[in-house]
């Protein structure tokens, strides 16, 4: 698989996440991480907040994941680990000093290792100045708890306005981004991107399973589901695969981040990178999707 840099990370083309992970065996996530690592997917993106409402709690996928790593020695530097801070139930979301710096050392306990490689603040705190944020993310960088950080869910302008009070560059943004959520391409998120060359890692990429076996009857997303099908046709690939290519024709580095607890779904979604979609059929997605011409 193509890697692209993020930061000084050479980082895999898609990611494997997390969010679905908590609540199985170790041996079952092991097996799950290992076949993502297998085909290229290095960056394995997890958040403390992942768990919380299942019987695990909050930190639980942090945890099975810090599992994961004790079991094989040397795993943990074949990975690039991603998580997140800043959703604090019931608040909803907390992105104080001190409250990020619990949360950080929280992390790294749960996943049994001395620094992390990309933290990203999950959603943005309107109760916090931006500068507090940033001077704990500096702090973090400083004592070597955390390489490289991001944001996740941010506008453009709360990006920019976080950035102003960092010492280093953010090297990633973390948005909603599919076939059936392009808001991504026209709200300036990409742009940035590419003016920053900040990775864009998009989450839901398969609009929560939709794009890879979405029902017939969804009126509202039949128009992408037809011409995904028929470009699948032409490539001669999975529905899935040409999802995930779409948003990887795009001129900035996007990463998307797949979810699937299913092995093979797992080794399908890797054969996006060798589907190459042509500019005429990437804006005949966005034009199924927009219902309307581009102007």
């Amino acid at each position: 698989m193509k890697t692209l840099k993020m930061g000084d990370m050479s980082v895999g083309a898609i990611a494997y996440g997390c969010w679905r992970f908590a609540g199985t065996s170790s041996n079952e996530a092991s097996l799950k991480v290992h076949t993502a690592l297998e085909v290229g997917m290095n960056l394995i993106d997890t958040a403390d907040v992942y768990g919380f409402g299942q019987p695990c709690g909050f930190g639980g996928a942090e945890s099975l994941l810090g599992d994961v790593l004790r079991l094989e020695k040397g795993l943990r530097a074949r990975l690039i680990i991603a998580t997140k801070g800043g959703v604090a139930p019931p608040r909803p979301y907390d992105s104080r000093a001190d409250y990020l710096g619990n949360a950080v050392e929280a992390s790294l306990r749960r996943l049994g290792i001395d620094h992390i490689d990309l933290y990203q603040i999950h959603r943005p705190d309107l109760t916090t100045p931006f500068h507090e944020t940033a001077n704990a993310l500096n702090r973090m960088m400083r004592d070597g708890k955390v390489r490289h950080v991001g944001v996740s869910n941010f506008t453009v302008a709360q990006t920019r306005a976080l950035q102003a009070h960092l010492d280093s560059p953010l090297v990633s943004t973390q948005p909603e981004f599919s076939a059936i959520h392009q808001e991504p391409i026209f709200d300036g998120t990409l742009d940035w991107c590419g003016e920053t060359r900040a990775c864009c890692l998009a989450w839901s990429p398969l609009g929560g399973g939709l794009l890879a076996t979405g029902p017939s009857d969804n009126s509202a997303i039949r128009p992408v589901i037809d011409a995904l099908d028929h470009l699948s046709k032409v490539k001669q690939a999975t529905r899935a695969q040409v999802a995930l290519a779409f948003l990887m024709h795009h001129q900035a580095d996007v990463i998307p981040i797949i979810g699937s607890q299913q092995t093979e779904r797992i080794r399908e979604a890797s054969g996006a990178v060798q589907v190459k979609i042509t500019g005429r059929e990437f804006y005949d997605l966005i034009e199924a999707f927009r219902d309307e011409a581009m102007p």
